[in-house]
Formats: C-alpha cells, sequence, structure tokens
C-alpha cells in the first residue's frame, strides 16, 4: 500500500503500528489513529489479525518445521512481529517482508538493521517474479523447501485479479508449504465495513471487502488446515481471543493451507 511519506502527514503503516501498540509512529498519526478509534473497532480488528499471524507462525515453526517466512504486505513490522515470533522458538527461522510503502521499508530497515536473518523487500507484492527474485529474498528463503506465505490484511488492497496473485505465489512453493491468508468481508457486519471502506477513501486508499464465496477462490489448490476458512478471531484460538467486540471479530476471514 503506498502512503505519503511526509511526517506532517498521517501514514498508513504507521497508524497499524499505532494500534498494535507500537513506536513507529508520529503525532499526527496518533490525532487520526485515536480519532477512527472513537468511530471504529480499528484498533481491535488490527489486533484481532495481529494475534491470527502469531497463531499461524507458531503453527508454522512448532507443528510442520517451517523454517522460512515470506511476509506480503507486511507494514511495519512492529510489535508481534513475523520474525520476533519466528526466532524466538528457533533462531534459525529466515524472514522477509515484502512492502511498497517506503514509509514502512524505512522503518523495517532500521529495525531489522542487526538482524541478518530478517529483510524487508521494497515492491509491490503483486510484481511476484520481482519478489522472488529479490537478492534479499534468494539470500533468506530457498523455495525447494518448505515455506510460509503470510498475506495478513493485505488481499483487501489487491484490486487487480487477487486469485491470480495468490495462484502465483502458491506456484512457486514446495511441498509441505503454507498459505495463509486474512480477508476483509461484509458478510456479517456490512455497515461497519462500510465506513471502514470510507475512512480508507479519506486516505486515499482502496481497499476491497470480499465474500465468503470470493475469498474461497484464492485458497484453491490448498488443502485447508481445519478448521478452514472461517472468522480470524476464531481460527484455533485456543483462549488467545484478544477481547475484540464481535463486530470486529466478523469482519475479517481467515485460513491456512498447505501444499
Amino acid at each position: 500500500m503506498t502512503t505519503n511519506g511526509d511526517s506532517e502527514r498521517p501514514n498508513v503503516a504507521r497508524l497499524f503500528d499505532y494500534y498494535l501498540g507500537g513506536a513507529h509512529n508520529f503525532a499526527v498519526d496518533r490525532v487520526l489513529a485515536e480519532e477512527s478509534i472513537r468511530k471504529y473497532p480499528v484498533a481491535e480488528i488490527a489486533r484481532t489479525i495481529r494475534s491470527f499471524s502469531r497463531r499461524v507462525v507458531r503453527l508454522c515453526v512448532e507443528e510442520y518445521g517451517i523454517r522460512q517466512f515470506l511476509d506480503l504486505g507486511s507494514g511495519i513490522p512492529t510489535a508481534g512481529n513475523v520474525h520476533e515470533i519466528a526466532q524466538s522458538l528457533d533462531p534459525s527461522c529466515n524472514v522477509v517482508y515484502v512492502d511498497n510503502d517506503p514509509v514502512a521499508v524505512a522503518h523495517a530497515r532500521t529495525m531489522l538493521r542487526d538482524n541478518l536473518s530478517a529483510a524487508i523487500v521494497q515492491s509491490d507484492l503483486c510484481d511476484v517474479g520481482a519478489v522472488l527474485r529479490h537478492p534479499e529474498t534468494r539470500r533468506l528463503i530457498d523455495f525447494t523447501r518448505p515455506t510460509a506465505v503470510l498475506m495478513i490484511g493485505i488481499l483487501p488492497y489487491v484490486t487487480d485479479e487477487p486469485a491470480g496473485v495468490v495462484a502465483r505465489y502458491r506456484a512457486a512453493l514446495a511441498e509441505g508449504s503454507v498459505l495463509a491468508l486474512t480477508h476483509l468481508t461484509r458478510d456479517v457486519e456490512p455497515e461497519l465495513v462500510g465506513q471502514m471502506v470510507d475512512l480508507a477513501v479519506g486516505m486515499d486508499q482502496t481497499i476491497v471487502p470480499r465474500s465468503k464465496q470470493d475469498v474461497e477462490e484464492f485458497l484453491c489448490g490448498l488443502k485447508l488446515l481445519e478448521p478452514g476458512l472461517v472468522l480470524a478471531a476464531h481460527w484455533r484460538a485456543d483462549g488467545e481471543l484478544p477481547g475484540a467486540s464481535a463486530a470486529a471479530d466478523a469482519s475479517t476471514y481467515g485460513a491456512v493451507g498447505m501444499i
């Protein structure tokens, strides 16, 4: 997602950093974040998605022995990020973040400068070839071995053939790999999600909520892990529900599939 890098204007990546309790944001971001929190459960939704991501990373490392992660549309890798969770479980884990927002990339490079097993690639995730061929991706990920591709919260920003984008990443993965995604939906809370779409428009962003049927199309060719495509807040939550409102819980689907 491309945003203005000027510290005088709010930035989407820094807003999400603030929602998740990070420190990589400015006063202008905090003002808008607090205003949006008063109107919509945006911080709760961000925490729900981050909780899902943590569960997926732990599952990959502990149950499937995956040690390579490609996090697409990562934003700023703030509190509870992929490399933090994965490397706490096994320091040999490698993580590549991908984002096209120069603000997110600049913050991430600062955060990761002392971590030789994690890097960020500045690229449009829809340019699959560029992402996969990038020197940092090639340095840290061997696609002949099982890899986890994470598309957490980013697919609503992909307006042109998202199913094709997902399929191209899926085609690059070895047997035993995992592809995990979440997606905003109007299925349960159409009014709330419509308001969030309007909020994004106000920041020159376009987001596309999609139905369960639409999201199922993205998962073709994958063996879905139980419980399948469900609300992300309830995917193997195991008591880790983040205390979000019912409306926030009902705004986002989540699923994990294996090659």
